[in-house]
């Protein structure tokens, strides 16, 4: 199952390599890397149906931001589950991104475990 990671930190990618390094190995995922709103949509929609089954969005990034691109995802891809992180806490984004259709929200720094059950959940309900 592919997960698509969208991120303006581009050092995000290692930090999301070396904690799902073991899941990766065993194939439970794949991971893609977008930096931009724009950039995760390209990547949604160079394969018809979509490959990817889950993003991860950050909520704050120039141009498109992760509240945008969850709204344009939904809208364009309602079967593809989407959570977003903030490293903002607060209730505004919280209460935006839920009532928007994102699956969960997260903040920065990222609690790997809270995220490795999610991910666990959605690899349970796709097969």
């Amino acid at each position: 199952m592919k997960f698509l990671i969208v991120d303006d930190e581009r050092d995000v990618e290692l930090l999301f390599r070396q904690k799902l390094r073991k899941e990766v190995r065993e194939g439970l995922i794949e991971l893609e890397f977008a930096f931009s709103g724009s950039q995760a949509l390209e990547v949604l929609r160079s394969h018809q149906p979509p490959e990817v089954m889950y993003i991860f969005s950050d909520i704050n990034m120039p141009g498109m931001t992760g509240l945008e691109l969850l709204e344009k995802v939904k809208s364009e891809f309602p079967q593809i589950q989407v959570s977003m992180i903030s490293a903002y806490g607060d209730n505004e984004n919280h209460d935006k991104a839920m009532s928007s259709g994102a699956k969960e929200f997260f903040t920065k720094p990222i609690d790997f475990i809270s995220l490795k059950a999610e991910l666990q959940e959605i690899l349970s309900g796709s097969k």
